[in-house]
């Protein structure tokens, strides 16, 4: 049998996506009762000391931080979602959470297809509507919203799968 060559290629999979929080116990609760993620792990203090996480901590996020906790949770469709609340340097919550046209991740995207009544459940527990429910595909009844936790996450919402949204726009839009 012949080991991994140039003309295989081995896709990687979304593990999690991690995202900081200045309450961490709130934060889980809120993504407990809201969006139904589950708690498997957390919350657990980590320290920037001489243990081995402790080191690669350091390492990972320089000398500046000296303890966090976090939680880690999943969804129904197993991607992990790590939830981290900075001890020190405290975390603090971004005036401006929304810098769209700054590199780096801008969004966490979910899956409902009551698109409506998790966005209206997200604004009553505490989070925000940032956009109006857009039905990107109205013969096909695609819908996407964008909303925010409490924390200022922002969260996009699709009524139909990844898969589906993607490739009607791209089928109909004249893209090869």
């Amino acid at each position: 049998m012949e080991s991994n060559s140039s003309n295989q290629h081995n896709s990687s999979r979304i593990n999690h996506v991690a995202i900081s929080v200045t309450d961490l116990e709130e934060a889980v609760k809120w993504y407990q009762e809201v969006l139904g993620f589950r708690l498997i792990g957390g919350p657990v203090e980590f320290v920037t000391d001489n243990s081995l996480a402790g080191r690669a901590l350091k390492d990972i996020y320089g000398e500046n931080l000296k303890k966090m906790r976090t939680s880690w949770m999943l969804s129904e469709n197993h991607i992990g979602l790590e939830i981290i609340e900075y001890l020190d340097p405290k975390s603090q919550r971004r005036q401006d959470n929304f810098e769209y046209w700054k590199s780096g991740i801008t969004h966490i995207c979910i899956t409902d297809p009551n698109i409506e009544g998790i966005c209206h459940k997200i604004s009553e527990q505490g989070g925000k509507e940032r956009s109006g429910i857009w039905e990107i595909v109205p013969s096909m009844g695609y819908k996407i919203a964008f909303c925010e936790d409490p924390f200022g996450n922002i969260i996009e919402i699709y009524s139909n799968s990844y898969e589906e949204i993607v490739t009607y726009i791209t089928n109909t839009s004249g893209q090869k």
